[in-house]
């Protein structure tokens, strides 16, 4: 009994191969949790699809993906003067985002990240002559550029990389690659159409794994399930059964990452007031779960456990069954499965 991941492997696969196609020369990042699916998983999809080359989050996660994958691997965390070294082949690529970080990467391979307008971290417009000189002691894979996923101002994600790419042609500068974040398909052609000497290269990961809602799924196991009347104690804190039905063991708890949940940028008065309905619910131990039984979403019982949740389920739904499975509605970059199904 798990919580699984189901994949529809065919269905995945395809949509890689629309993503593969509307921006050629894609770089695969494969971070954080592998999106949910794990390192080893993309990385074989990767090599089956035939990309030259690789992107993590971190050194570390390089240091487990190059057992696993043959290319190149980009690690988009920057360098930073002073951080714990790991060792890594010489086919690693480091991100520097300062003419201080170029300079002690002597004979490495490096992209340099230019500050966009993210605001996160990147060479400024200013260190643009230092770094001229820099660059003669590595070995320059391209410059970089991460963008916002939205623009409230109205200003325009094509604009901002042709303007950096005006600052780096200026400042004699080599524009042979450029690495890109969150373009759309037209606006990654626009550029690559306006600059036919310089190779765009976008780095993608949510669009490319997760792109297709309906190519995967998470179910729980049901492991037990207990007959309630209203008013009955039960669980660690023993709190009373808001009504008559059933006790629902599934698997899935919080080691999981079930009842783990990332803030999210609120936009309009119905997301605002849907999130203070939630959070005045949670006040009173009302906290809704990711499972969904007989087509509703069901109330967790009392706070998920390490490896299962109980919930309520009310007599008016269908009786759950051991061995039943419960779809759940869990975010892939914070969920770790069982077992991974390919369908």
């Amino acid at each position: 009994m798990a919580l699984s991941l189901y994949v529809d492997t065919e269905r995945w696969r395809a949509h890689q191969q629309t993503v593969l196609r509307q921006f050629p020369g894609l770089v695969p990042v494969c971070k954080g949790n592998g999106y949910g699916f794990g390192h080893e998983r993309l990385a074989e999809e990767v090599t089956r699809f035939g990309s030259d080359v690789i992107a993590v989050g971190t050194t570390y996660e390089a240091a487990r993906m190059k057992d696993w994958f043959s290319g190149d691997l980009l690690v988009l965390t920057p360098f930073r003067r002073g951080e714990e070294p790991v060792p890594l082949p010489d086919r690693a690529i480091r991100t520097v985002s300062s003419v201080d970080g170029v300079n002690a990467l002597v004979g490495a391979r490096v992209v340099i990240e230019v500050m966009s307008s993210m605001k996160r971290h990147g060479v400024m417009e200013e260190d643009l002559g230092k770094l001229r000189a820099s660059i003669e002691d590595v070995r320059l894979e391209g410059f970089a550029i991460h963008l916002p996923l939205d623009r409230t101002d109205g200003t325009d994600a094509v604009d901002e990389v042709i303007g950096w790419m005006d600052l780096l042609r200026a400042a004699r500068l080599p524009l042979e690659t450029m690495f890109v974040s969150h373009l759309k398909p037209e606006e990654f052609a626009l550029l690559q159409q306006q600059f036919p000497q310089t190779r765009f290269r976008a780095r993608i990961g949510t669009r490319l794994w997760l792109g297709d809602h309906d190519a995967t799924r998470y179910r729980g196991s049901v492991l037990d399930v207990t007959r309630v009347i209203r008013g009955d104690r039960f669980g660690y804190r023993q709190q009373k059964a808001p009504g008559d039905g059933w006790l629902v063991v599934v698997a899935g708890g919080t080691s999981h990452g079930v009842g783990l949940e990332a803030p999210k940028a609120m936009h309009g008065m119905t997301s605002r007031a849907k999130g203070v309905a939630r959070a005045g619910l949670a006040t009173v131990n009302r906290n809704l779960s990711p499972f969904v039984w007989d087509g509703k979403q069901r109330w967790f019982a009392e706070p998920p456990h390490m490896q299962v949740s109980i919930l309520f389920v009310p007599e008016e739904a269908a009786e759950p069954k051991v061995g039943d499975e419960l779809t759940a509605i869990l975010r892939h970059t914070t969920t770790q499965y069982d077992r991974l199904v390919d369908n």
